[in-house]
């Protein structure tokens, strides 16, 4: 296919085509490299079918990202001086390579691990001073409204305790909420215990914010929800679309990695457990737990629903419930060998078969006739390139 002129390479509204195009990238710290992988195929595949200008924000209505993920999201959708995203999707993994050893420095000699732990009962781990200032000098002045493609970022705030979603369906409508994308980074990446939390001020309003993790480390189902509200509101850019329509959603979910069920912990070893037990054990019992839940709920919720209503086609979650190894599940060892690691972890996982969470079990098992990861990606590309097609063929 010949390459679309520049004026065409962004991404058309839901209106002027058939489907509604999710794109969601859950958190998990170093291991953003895993959907990093999965991306850089994805957008290889598109760049095949229209050209090697093609970026996925020219494709996708909105990316959801949290923590890692929200992270990963604004390099794929903040505007570079030539109005293009910033970050090309094969850049993701070599970004990750070189900032993580900086973001999380490991300490070193024979006394790393003890040193590390003190660290987490003195306060976080990590002062955050790299990661906020690679973020803000990426970023410098952008804001929330001038992403390339709609975005949804996941925090929460302490002070209020309550979820802070930044929207680009709302910053137009809440200024508040339109906040520099370095200051909503940094908010979504406060990991408690690792990072501190973040404060910041726009528009009068204050925040106190943490971790997206703690209300969505999977915030495919905040993406969804977002879009909904939007065609229940009458949007223009939106098609009618009936309650439950999940046929017109097309959703490509990425997890960041999950521990092998290894039955590591159990009742009578859990039994005496207090404060320290739960958080400072390594790995932290509790932190693991819920981000594990948290995004298994919402993957169980999205594999229910679009399996009943006969869209399980148009739904790909691709996560790999086999990690193993405390290096590999962490969240911040940064090592070399480790991060090479999560590089191989990601090709593999491209080779494995695609599996979808059975709803009885609740476990994830290979669909049948399913093909690998990298199968499915190409079709999904082949979809994501038919449907951005249609929209410009509509335009005139």
């Amino acid at each position: 296919m010949e390459e679309n002129n520049s004026s065409d390479l962004q991404n058309q509204p839901p209106n002027k085509g058939n489907l509604i195009t999710i794109l969601s990238i859950d958190g998990g710290g170093i291991r953003g490299i895993i959907p990093g992988i999965l991306l850089a195929y994805l957008e290889s595949q598109l760049q095949e079918l229209d050209g090697e200008n093609v970026r996925l924000a020219d494709y996708f209505d909105v990316i959801a990202g949290t923590s890692t993920g929200g992270l990963v999201t604004t390099m794929l959708t903040a505007p570079d001086k030539n109005n293009r995203p910033l970050y090309a999707a094969k850049d993701i993994v070599p970004f990750y390579l070189e900032h993580t050893p900086k973001i999380f420095p490991q300490p070193r000699g024979p006394f790393a691990g003890l040193i590390s732990m003190m660290k987490g009962f003195q306060g976080p781990k990590y002062d955050g001073k790299y990661l906020h200032s690679l973020t803000r000098k990426m970023l410098g002045n952008t804001r929330l409204h001038e992403t390339l493609t709609n975005v949804v970022l996941t925090s929460f705030d302490i002070k209020k305790l309550q979820p802070a979603i930044f929207s680009s369906y709302t910053a137009p409508e809440d200024s508040t909420m339109d906040a520099l994308l370095s200051d909503i980074c940094i908010s979504t990446s406060a990991a408690p215990t690792f990072f501190p939390p973040y404060y910041f001020e726009n528009k009068g309003s204050k925040f106190n914010l943490i971790d997206g993790g703690v209300v969505a480390n999977n915030p495919t189902l905040v993406a969804i929800s977002e879009v909904t509200r939007e065609t229940f509101n009458k949007n223009p850019d939106f098609f009618p679309i009936k309650p439950m329509d999940f046929g017109r959603f097309l959703v490509i979910s990425l997890g960041t990695g999950a521990p092998k069920n290894e039955e590591k912990y159990d009742a009578k070893s859990a039994a005496g457990w207090g404060i320290v037990g739960w958080l400072y054990v390594t790995p932290s019992p509790l932190l693991r737990a819920y981000n594990q839940a948290n995004g298994d709920m919402v993957d169980f919720h999205n594999a229910v629903v679009f399996q009943a209503l006969h869209s399980q086609h148009n739904y790909l979650r691709i996560q790999d419930d086999n990690l193993t190894g405390d290096d590999l599940v962490s969240m911040d060892i940064a090592t070399k060998e480790n991060l090479e690691n999560l590089v191989k972890v990601g090709e593999e996982l491209l080779e494995k078969p695609v599996s979808r969470m059975n709803c009885q079990t609740g476990n994830y098992e290979p669909v049948e006739n399913g093909g690998t990861n990298m199968e499915a990606l190409k079709k999904f590309a082949k979809l994501l390139s038919e449907e951005r097609e249609k929209r410009l063929s509509n335009l005139t």
